[in-house]
């Protein structure tokens, strides 16, 4: 399963996409937990959690956890 978040924003600085996914970096006012959470939830199910830059200019999140076929 595949999840994409596209924004238009001001988008990430280089050198930051990996710190992003890190607990309490966040300087803008927030906890900086809510992408961590989420990059373990997802490696937790064998997935990942990335951050690119977005074609629209703004920051790229690309969710993927794999999904098993049951017999």
């Amino acid at each position: 399963m595949d999840g994409t978040v596209d924004d238009a924003g001001p988008g990430v600085p280089a050198g930051r996409t990996r710190s992003l996914l890190e607990r309490f970096p966040s300087g803008a006012g927030s906890t900086g937990l809510g992408l961590s959470i989420a990059a373990w939830v997802a490696h937790a199910h064998g997935g990942s959690l990335t951050v690119a830059t977005s074609a629209r200019g703004g920051a790229r999140f690309l969710l993927r956890i794999p999904v098993q076929k049951r017999p």
